[in-house]
């Protein structure tokens, strides 16, 4: 565990861990379809945050990346397959963050939410557009600003 969680309970810890890959599953499946564009900007992304994060963010990526690809892929198949029923229940557990957030530096928090930010970005922008770039459905761009989250560092 990194020093950063140590106030943290294990749910809040997991909730947190999570964080990114509900974030990925959020965006993805905004417009009802997640694809595999989608699924590998955001496996890329998580891999290389490990290394190419926000200072302070690294150990961090480490504990999310352990098991990233494997957890997207079951909360995908475990979540329902419509983006009606599925958006509430993945936006009521990111704001816990909310409550996690208080009990953690701002300087951390604030690094996370910019870093859940960078990854909606990334997916949003994975599949469309020229040569499946740079293309964010009006679905996808609703979300991106990832409104269930209160900014930390304000």
């Amino acid at each position: 565990m990194i020093p950063e969680l140590k106030n943290l309970r294990d749910d809040e810890v997991e909730v947190l861990l999570k964080a990114p890959i509900l974030v990925s599953i959020l965006i993805a499946g905004a417009d009802d379809n997640i694809d595999k564009h989608e699924i590998k900007a955001a496996i890329a992304m998580a891999r290389s945050e490990q290394t190419r994060s926000r200072e302070g963010l690294h150990d961090f990526y480490k504990l999310v990346a352990q098991d990233f690809e494997s957890e997207l892929h079951r909360l995908i198949h475990d979540f329902p397959s419509t983006a009606a029923q599925r958006t509430p229940l993945i936006t009521k557990e990111l704001r816990r963050l909310n409550r996690i957030f208080i009990k953690l530096d701002k300087p951390f928090t604030t690094k996370i939410y910019g870093s859940l930010k960078d990854m909606a970005k990334r997916v949003a922008e994975a599949s469309g557009g020229i040569l499946g770039y740079m293309s964010v459905s009006y679905e996808e761009a609703k979300m991106l600003e990832l409104e269930m989250i209160k900014d930390p560092s304000v």
